[in-house]
């Protein structure tokens, strides 16, 4: 897989052979947290995708997973999260159970449904 840095606000998941890369059109632009957390999003969905494509023989070659966030204040953090794919392989048909398999990430639901998180020191 390959994750690609499009922006401050932006990535793109794309499959490829071979182990997993970060890229940036900009070698100033740095893996930033919240490029982490997008990164995670699209690698959760992208793993059920291929997945359910597998078990219904559908082909992953061109599946291209793009997440953007935009951010809020008061505290500084991420707003809004929206996730896009393009399969150009796959049918009309379906459509509507890809995306209920693209639901299914557990990453996604997690950030639906907000965890508690707790900080504290540890003496070890």
């Amino acid at each position: 897989m390959r994750i690609v840095l499009e922006s401050e606000d932006a990535i793109r998941l794309e499959p490829t052979a071979g182990p997993l890369t970060i890229e940036s059109p900009v070698p100033s632009r740095t893996y930033s947290p919240f490029h982490m957390l997008g990164s995670a999003l699209a690698t959760c969905t992208f793993s059920v995708l291929y997945s359910w494509a597998n078990a219904a023989r559908l082909p992953v070659d061109n599946l291209v997973i793009r997440v953007e966030w935009e951010f809020a204040e008061n505290p500084h953090r991420v707003g809004e999260l929206r996730m896009t794919y393009v399969w150009p392989e796959l049918p009309k048909e379906r459509e509507a159970a890809a995306q209920r398999a693209a639901e299914l990430c557990a990453i996604s639901a997690t950030l639906r449904h907000g965890p508690t998180i707790s900080v504290q020191r540890s003496n070890g």
